[in-house]
């Protein structure tokens, strides 16, 4: 609401002039503050808030024991370790492994995951396992196996990523385990070479 003020002033000056009357306007604020205050409301009732977005991760019915294990060739395992800085350190097999490193674009993570499986199915072809989109029916899967291990330095994001390069390289055969001080040590000394053994291996594995 605006308001008009008057300011009279009956002095008059020498010589006879008169003042010219002044006048002012206040606008009333109060208002527009609260229909600021109803649009807010408003706005906080009618929009959908953002959606949280999650990653479903199977896991396993019970603890899993060492008997329970399936051996797996050693040409047939990658290993990433999930470094910090969005670094992905990667090495094959355990005996003599090779430490190398590489990061999360498509010419990155993503070949390197392509190029073990295709050497992969070349060497041990590729298994035969149920469909569950297609009940009764069989689809042709990589012997591939990938173990993702995370460092201390690494991000969530790091693992979703990981998980994603999985499921778009169609890789069906992974595994999140915690990463070992024999690969920690590894990371810090690659030269120094992999002391883990396979009886190793698996005793993480059932932790």
């Amino acid at each position: 609401m605006a308001e008009m003020q008057t300011a009279d002033s009956g002095a008059r000056k020498k010589g006879g002039k008169v003042r010219s009357k002044k006048m002012s306007t206040r606008v009333d604020l109060t208002p527009m503050v609260d229909l600021g205050f109803l649009l807010i409301t408003f706005f906080m009732l009618t929009t959908t808030l953002a959606k949280p977005q999650i990653m479903p991760v199977v896991m396993p019915e019970k603890d899993v024991e060492e008997e329970d294990l399936q051996a797996t060739k050693e040409s047939q395992v990658l290993t990433l370790l999930l470094g910090g800085e969005d670094v992905v350190y990667f090495y094959e097999g355990i005996s003599d492994a090779k430490l190398d490193s590489t990061d999360y674009s498509a010419e990155g993570l993503r070949r390197i995951i392509l190029d073990k499986k295709d050497r992969v199915k070349e060497q041990w072809g590729e298994s035969e396992k149920d469909d569950p989109k297609n009940p009764g029916q069989k689809k042709m899967i990589s012997k591939l196996n990938v173990i993702i291990k995370p460092t201390k330095d690494s991000r969530y994001k790091n693992i979703v990523d990981a998980f994603d390069e999985m499921k778009i390289t169609n890789v069906a055969l992974y595994v999140l385990l915690d990463i070992s001080s024999q690969e920690e040590a590894f990371i810090k000394n690659p030269a120094g070479g992999l002391d883990f053994s396979v009886e190793e291996q698996a005793q993480a594995t059932t932790k």
